[in-house]
């Protein structure tokens, strides 16, 4: 376990969080340092390197929680902020058990990235800048960026937990801009994992060639179609929209302040027995993994559909215990200057059996949405809207023009029921989910799936 929380220290600190009473406290501490650089123009530029270190200390008392951080792991500024966190309170105090470490196994790194020379990244990045310029002419501009973060964190607890995680992501992205006289298109795709810089021996040039034959192809786009029609939602990055229109709404705070439509559904059937999804924060090496969450717990993997009937939801400490039950293990923050809440981690529709060529096939006149640029869902109502960045028309069967300014609209439970396929090609991209004000890496993917009648907003006349 990580060693940047030294347990005398912590138990200390954890005393004095309960000194004026509580009934759990907690000292999240992390360490982190991360570097990235990027290219525009064919110049490297923003090569930007950066470390900090803090710590949170927290009291729960009834269904308020008590929170104070400090930057810096001095034990003194430790104890100082759990007198802070104390403060507030007034009851008697309470003592915490004897810490017990428990023996935690992080992700395996195979070659730290802060160990390969930053000339080398500069190079990988003009070897994508080569790469992605070379598709063709009309590639008016091209940009890539490089990300490294590692990551060290140690939790204590009232309850006797000391545990801790050593996590390193790396992750490249690139974007092109096509220009053909007054139409300008753009294609992005990234490249990240829980790993280290073997995640880009393999041919990590290969998203610089995607990105520019998207925008490129999207150059010949014609007006998006409207109205309801089936539409085939992609592998991978179409995964966000289950993390959007499902995911949200089986986190256990929406559930309990009455916000999500999943409300009183436990047990009821809500898709079609097709339909299997999994939050999953122990896939090896995919970017939302950690070995534990932000408090402790083991990350699991947690069935939320089984063949289409809603089983579960995704606790952290606290809606966990408002509940009765166990945390799932998702129980996520920011850094050591947040409070933890339930968040989603790698979060997907399980492979199916048809193949994208079958289910596309099936359709006479849909919509094929490839990856999305953004959305917006009230996890109360369940309505949503989503720009689709990447669309197709499907005719017959078969795959036909590129479309531009296409929207989907609809509601998460009618969505949801109306799943009539799901393809075996499944893979993961990742995403970076935005909660509460809080940022988190989390995981997307699926294989291709149909929805059996949704709403596409176009601009077709």
């Amino acid at each position: 376990m990580s060693e940047i929380l030294d347990p005398a220290v912590a138990e200390r600190a954890l005393a004095r969080a309960l000194a004026n009473g509580g009934r759990f406290a907690e000292v999240f501490a992390e360490r982190r340092h991360g570097f990235s650089l990027s290219i525009d123009e064919s110049r490297i530029e923003s090569v930007e390197s950066g470390a900090e270190e803090g710590a949170g200390v927290r009291v729960i008392e009834g269904s308020t929680s008590y929170f104070a951080h400090v930057d810096g792991l001095d034990p003194a500024d430790l104890e100082r902020a759990a007198d802070e966190a104390a403060s507030a309170l007034r009851g008697e105090r309470r003592e915490p058990r004897p810490l017990k470490a428990v023996a935690s196994t992080p992700l395996p790194i195979q070659r730290r990235p802060e160990e390969v020379a930053a000339s080398r990244k500069a190079e990988l990045l003009r070897e994508l800048d080569e790469r992605g310029r070379g598709q063709g002419g009309e590639i008016a501009q091209f940009t890539a960026s490089y990300a490294e973060a590692r990551r060290e964190v140690a939790i204590a607890n009232s309850d006797g937990l000391l545990n801790g995680d050593d996590r390193t992501r790396t992750r490249i992205g690139a974007q092109a801009v096509a220009r053909r006289e007054a139409t300008v298109e753009t294609g992005a795709e990234t490249l990240g994992a829980h790993r280290g810089f073997e995640l880009l021996e393999d041919d990590p040039g290969l998203i610089a060639e995607q990105a520019a034959r998207k925008a490129l192809t999207l150059l010949d786009a014609g007006p998006a179609p409207s109205g309801s029609m089936p539409v085939v939602v992609g592998g991978g990055f179409g995964g966000v929209l289950f993390h959007e229109m499902t995911g949200h709404g089986l986190e256990a705070d929406h559930i309990q302040k009455g916000a999500s439509v999943y409300v009183g559904k436990l047990g009821e059937q809500v898709a079609q027995p097709l339909l299997n999804a999994y939050d999953d924060g122990r896939l090896p090496g995919e970017w939302g993994s950690d070995a534990i969450d932000d408090e402790g717990a083991p990350t699991q993997k947690t069935q939320v559909i089984e063949g289409g009937r809603l089983t579960a939801f995704l606790y952290d400490h606290l809606s966990a215990e408002r509940d009765g039950v166990a945390s799932t293990g998702n129980g996520r923050r920011e850094s050591f200057r947040h409070l933890p809440i339930p968040r989603m981690t790698n979060t997907y529709i399980a492979p199916g059996e048809a193949t994208p060529e079958e289910i596309i096939a099936e359709v006479e006149k849909g919509f094929y949405a490839v990856s999305f640029g953004g959305g917006q869902v009230d996890p109360a109502t369940g309505d949503f809207v989503f720009g689709v960045s990447e669309g197709y028309l499907i005719e017959g069967g078969k795959v036909t023009r590129p479309c531009r300014g296409a929207t989907l609209i609809g509601n998460c439970l009618e969505a949801l029921a109306a799943i009539d396929a799901v393809g075996s090609d499944f893979f993961m991209k990742t995403g970076i989910c935005g909660k509460g004000g809080q940022k988190v890496p989390v995981g997307t993917g699926q294989g291709h799936v149909r929805v059996g009648a949704m709403t596409v907003g176009g601009t077709e006349l």
